[in-house]
């Protein structure tokens, strides 16, 4: 089977051909190819991250050094649905340090689901809400968790503070 044949049918994955060549595979195999195809995924979505952090920062006007890193933090925005990555820009760094995220207060203020919904549309880039929200999916961020996005290197780090 030549690759692009094969990758038709891994874009149909009801097919009867490609669910019985998944039926037959050994239960390790299946493994592996969930597990390839899970950093696979989160790799792409990691791209997503830095390619709309860069447009972000191409856009912004300033004659101060450019951006080197942004840091994403988590937020719940409703309990059942867990935490994940805000969609907002939480810093721009200018260096390679680290700017202080850590939150000086705790309020709890209650914000109506359609308010939320309605600041991510108006606000948020939706390329990227939907890469953060996804990669949240695959491994939830931890409260003290921070997402930097390291423009130079193109990499995409979780950090705990």
């Amino acid at each position: 089977m030549k690759p692009p044949e094969l990758a038709a049918l891994l874009s149909e994955p009801t097919s009867p051909l490609l669910r019985e060549a998944i039926r037959s595979l050994p239960l390790d195999s299946l493994e592996a190819l969930v597990i390839e195809s899970l950093a696979a995924t989160e790799n792409a979505l990691r791209q997503v991250v830095v390619d709309r952090v860069t447009a972000f920062v191409a856009e912004q006007e300033g004659d101060g050094p450019a951006p080197v890193a942004a840091y994403f933090t988590p937020t719940e925005r409703r309990a059942a649905g867990g935490v994940t990555w805000s969609p907002f820009i939480a810093a721009l760094a200018s260096t390679e340090e680290m700017p202080d995220l850590r939150h000086t207060s705790t309020r709890v203020v209650s914000v109506p689901v359609g308010e939320a919904e309605l600041a991510d549309a108006l606000f948020a880039d939706p390329e990227l809400a939907k890469a953060l929200a996804r990669l949240a999916a695959i491994d939830e961020p931890g409260h003290q968790d921070v997402l930097r996005v390291h423009l130079p290197t193109r990499q995409v780090t979780r950090l705990t503070i």
